[in-house]
């Protein structure tokens, strides 16, 4: 990191830092995934190509806004109660410590893939929770229903987002805002019973699973795991976001053992067809993922099965 300060008086941001990344990084793609749908209020990517980000760190919330100079140069500006904590975490949360070495694409698509997207990185945000709750909110329902749900949560018990924001952004509810949440406002925004329920327990076990940023990663999906109702898919889908696991693959998603199959082989593999096909990867199972979904060269079936939309609110 070459530069690390206060901000000088007469500027705006309450922090700031400049860095160069060790590895080719694209901000906006490896941040990309962090967003749940369109319109999330503590994610948003300006006209001018600047990022926005919100977080709730140990010190208070915080809003990060990110530019970048070429594939090597960061610059990230914080504000907030949690600026200092959030300027610290920037690095490693665009990819400083995801490392490539070792990852031999294999075949003609990915090869590509790897040559389009060289600042592709797994991000890192070292905040379970703010990855956890999505994810079991995407449990066996379509991503725009979950999207909706986050939506409505966020906006409607999350915190303003400080600083000079370029529109209306949140930062999410604390642990405690989110188990205040009342089951009516769960059923409103969608979420039937069960995955309220394990969002709840995950809260009541936020302290124990927040503290597995300190773990591998092996043993901090196996942590994540602990809680009821948090499987394989909920803990990987957590994993790639919050510790940067770069081998977390996503069994039993409903579209990625098709996607690989037909990529692969023209034709659909199961979950187990998927986890002996991704083996030679390891460990970088989930970055052949994003490099296959992010270049639009992951071949999807034409006639796949549909995920139904089930509205909860009718129950």
């Amino acid at each position: 990191m070459t530069l690390d300060a206060l901000a000088p008086p007469n500027t705006t941001p309450d922090v700031y830092s400049t860095w160069q990344a060790p590895y080719p990084t694209s901000v906006a793609l490896t941040l990309s995934r962090l967003r749940r749908g369109a319109g999330d209020p503590t994610h948003h990517v300006a006209t001018d190509g600047t990022l926005w980000r919100t977080t709730l760190t140990p010190d208070g919330p915080a809003t990060m806004r990110f530019t970048q100079s070429g594939l090597h140069t960061m610059r990230c500006e914080a504000w907030g109660e949690g600026a200092r904590a959030a300027i610290d975490a920037a690095p490693v949360m665009v990819g400083a410590l995801d490392d490539p070495a070792g990852f031999v694409p294999g075949i003609e698509s990915l090869a590509v893939a790897h040559r389009r997207l060289p600042g592709l990185r797994i991000p890192c945000t070292g905040r379970v929770m703010e990855s956890l709750i999505p994810a079991v909110l995407e449990q066996k329902v379509i991503s725009q229903q979950a999207a909706a749900a986050w939506r409505r949560l966020v906006r409607a018990y999350g915190t303003p987002a400080p600083g000079p924001t370029p529109l209306a952004m949140l930062v999410v509810p604390t642990v405690r805002a989110w188990q205040l949440i009342p089951s009516w406002e769960w059923h409103k925004a969608g979420v039937d019973p069960r995955r309220a329920g394990i969002v709840q327990v995950c809260l009541g076990l936020a302290r124990q699973l927040e503290g597995a940023t300190s773990l591998s990663t092996a043993d901090a999906s196996a942590r994540l795991r602990v809680a009821p109702g948090v499987g394989a898919w909920t803990a990987a889908e957590t994993a790639q976001r919050a510790f940067g696991d770069a081998d977390a693959l996503s069994v039993g998603d409903f579209h990625l053992s098709g996607m690989i199959g037909h990529t692969l082989t023209g034709e659909a593999y199961t979950d187990e067809q998927m986890l002996v096909a991704m083996e030679k990867w390891r460990p970088h199972r989930y970055r052949v993922v994003r490099l296959l979904e992010a270049s639009g060269l992951g071949v999807k079936p034409r006639r796949g099965p549909r995920a139904s939309f089930v509205d909860h609110r009718k129950h």
